[in-house]
């Protein structure tokens, strides 16, 4: 290794070490220099067709890979991927968005010019974004600058959330020491505290006291980094254990004590438990089914509740308590003799995907038959799942998934349009671990996205990236003629729930896909059941390369069970006004 580098190389070099492979993002004016350095570094630069989509196809890499990065130019660059890295924030995405900025000289003389709101303050984009981050680096020095990056990358694996680094033009080429590249970024290490001790033996006393007690594994499991010590805990104790919607793809929902996601029909059960363990806790509304399954404080004990380094014990929080550390002790400790069973008569979602009433052939395809269920086993080991607000969010609890899959679903910042680009990330990210060799031996692991086609609309640009990336990816288009999750809501029949009608089949060919060899665009439409066991079985859907993308034509009214009831409830409220 040289002993000097561009500062820009030493930023993407440190990526590269942290295992970022890809790199997204739009050129614009005050990045393009910075861009020069990507693939000189070791990174693969992905273009995308806008910044709000490079931002959310670099949260969905961040979710499989543990970091994504993003490049933006600044100002009009980095306001359009704001919302993307919003919703990093709220859902605990690690995100580094890069912003290549003026020169030093114009920003220290107040310059006016374009990009900027022509009054001399450069600033004023630090402050917007010091909202939806957890840290910013200005790297305006060439002695700290190399430091300041270390820093803030530390942040953002610490914390989970999304960090800003700001990159003058003439700052890009600025040599600096590559001696820190030598090492990697150290995260800091548990140390024990005083308290931890006493908090462990109340955990271990309130769980062999229990008498019916049971685990909810939330999302924030993921950036806690503690998914294996959580096996090892649902493992050891034999407990019922549920996921939230955040949670689901996380648990390995093969094992006999696991139950799926915790839905408003388990709300009795949760009641009845005297003790219950959340594993990464985010309590939000929509993850919550608006707070009715918040289990009850005093008797919970929330393993995450305020950060990584936090565990409540009832209505206690106790701080400067690394959680990852705090399990690995706590597995260690638990005496299997002494762990209660619960005993209970839950039903496990395989038994219920069986028992599933006989269908038609010629039935239209529909939710209230099943079709959620029925999809499960397409899915294979080594598949990521995506489902977009709407119907597919709600959908998508009922899968089951088999091991080393993984599943996104809408959790809270709820932006329709995310999980397509989000699907190219995750889908870029899963080419880069078997490139790595830490794809579980998968030749030819799938992305699979449903999305509604309101959703699509929003963000169908980044098909056209899917294609030209060539990546293996899957998309199950719900097409019911508008935004049927706003309908059951309200306005089930106002015009402002309608969308253009598309012929989305066309869409592979409008952005140019292979018409012919391996990676040849194959599209399907589903109506009926026999449609749908046809389609699920064409070899090429299963094992082929490249875009594929399925219609199924729904009513328009068609929704899960939960959106159903938000219809009635709707209709029930209007015949009162009649």
């Amino acid at each position: 290794m040289p002993d000097t580098l561009p500062v820009a190389q030493y930023l993407f070099k440190r990526l590269r070490q942290l295992g970022v492979d890809s790199i997204f993002g739009v050129p614009g004016d005050y990045n393009l220099t910075l861009l020069d350095h990507v693939v000189p570094s070791g990174l693969k630069w992905v273009g995308n067709c806008n910044e709000l989509n490079a931002g959310y196809a670099a949260d969905g890499y961040s979710r499989i890979k543990g970091l994504g990065a993003v490049v933006t130019t600044f100002g009009v660059g980095e306001l359009s991927a704001v919302n993307a890295i919003a919703g990093a924030y709220a859902e605990r995405a690690p995100v580094v968005h890069i912003v290549g900025t003026p020169p030093r000289a114009s920003q220290e003389s107040r310059a006016k010019i374009h990009h900027t709101f022509n009054d001399g303050d450069y600033r004023r984009f630090d402050a917007m974004q010091e909202h939806v981050t957890v840290g910013q680096a200005r790297l305006h020095h060439q002695r700290t600058a190399t430091s300041a990056i270390d820093e803030i990358l530390v942040q953002c694996l610490v914390h989970g959330r999304p960090v800003r680094i700001a990159i003058p033009v003439d700052m890009v080429g600025v040599t600096v020491s590559a001696a820190g590249l030598a090492g990697g970024i150290q995260i800091p290490l548990a140390v024990q505290q005083p308290h931890e001790d006493a908090v462990l033996g109340s955990v271990v006393e309130r769980m062999y006291c229990s008498k019916k007690p049971m685990i909810l594994v939330d999302g924030e499991t993921r950036v806690l980094d503690v998914v294996e010590e959580v096996h090892q805990l649902i493992r050891c104790t034999g407990w019922p254990t549920f996921t939230s919607g955040f949670g689901k793809g996380l648990v390995d929902e093969t094992l006999p004590n696991v139950y799926g996601v915790c839905s408003h029909l388990q709300k009795p059960f949760l009641e009845l438990c005297d003790l219950v363990l959340v594993l990464g806790p985010h309590f939000s509304n929509t993850n919550t089914y608006n707070y009715l399954l918040r289990p009850q404080d005093e008797k919970s004990i929330l393993f995450g509740a305020e950060g990584p380094d936090s565990i409540q014990v009832l209505n206690d929080v106790h701080q400067d308590l690394p959680v990852k550390h705090f399990l690995q002790q706590l597995v260690q400790r638990l005496d299997a003799s002494k762990v209660p069973a619960h005993q209970h008569d839950l039903v496990h979602p395989a038994v219920e995907i069986k028992a599933l009433p006989d269908i038609s052939p010629m039935d239209p395809v529909t939710q209230t038959a099943g079709f959620w269920k029925r999809l499960s086993p397409f899915f294979r080991p080594g598949d990521i799942i995506l489902a977009e607000t709407g119907t597919p969010g709600y959908g998508a609890n009922e899968f089951i998934l088999p091991p080393h899959s993984r599943l996104f679903k809408p959790v809270t910042w709820l932006s329709i349009g995310y999980m397509l680009p989000a699907a190219l990330g995750a889908s870029h990210a899963q080419r880069d671990l078997v490139a790595r060799n830490k794809c579980h031996s998968l030749s030819n692991p799938r992305t699979i996205l449903f999305i509604g086609d309101g959703s699509f609309q929003m963000t169908v640009q980044e098909l056209s990236t899917i294609i030209h990336q060539r990546l293996n990816v899957i998309v199950f288009l719900i097409n019911n003629d508008g935004y049927t999750i706003e309908r059951c809501i309200h306005g089930r029949n106002q015009a402002y729930n309608d969308v253009a009608r598309w012929q989305y089949l066309k869409a592979p060919e409008f952005f140019n896909a292979d018409r012919d060899g391996e990676h040849r665009a194959h599209t399907w439409q589903i109506r009926t059941w026999a449609d749908f066991d046809l389609v699920l079985k064409d070899p090429y859907l299963i094992d082929g390369k490249g875009l594929r993308m399925v219609e199924v034509v729904m009513e328009r009214f068609d929704a899960p069970d939960v959106l159903l009831g938000l219809l009635q409830a709707q209709i029930q409220r209007e015949k009162v006004h009649i």
